[in-house]
């Protein structure tokens, strides 16, 4: 991970960013906007991914990022999994339901790319 001095210059804060956007674009469309619970969730689910990526890089060390990377990967996967309720019960259209879906794998890579730098920063590797 190349010196980065706060986390909005991470890739992966703006992807989860993007991705944050795109989902409350979604959730607040009727009918989605009506189902208080998955919309809730799912917002839930996209602030956690970007909050997290930010908290973690507001830590002191290496290891509380690491595991602030984590959580952020498996809120994306969290959001993952309710795409697929909110498709499956046709709140999304194909089109929506692809474009998020690929915008949250993409983030859920670089998270995971960022996760492995910081990994083997921690064990010297790098």
């Amino acid at each position: 991970m190349a010196r980065v001095s706060k986390f909005e210059d991470l890739i992966a804060w703006q992807k989860a960013r993007a991705l944050a956007n795109v989902v409350y674009r979604l959730t607040r469309c009727p009918p989605f906007s009506r189902d208080l619970a998955l919309s809730g969730q799912m917002q839930r689910a996209a602030v956690s991914v970007m909050s997290n990526i930010a908290e973690g890089m507001e830590r002191t060390g290496k290891a509380e990022l690491h595991h602030f990377l984590t959580i952020a990967k498996a809120s994306c996967a969290e959001l993952r999994s309710h795409l697929y309720i909110a498709h499956d019960v046709g709140y999304l259209s194909e089109r929506d339901f692809a474009a998020t879906m690929a915008l949250a794998e993409e983030t859920a890579r670089v998270i995971g790319g960022l996760r492995t730098s910081v990994s083997a920063q921690r064990s010297g590797t790098q």
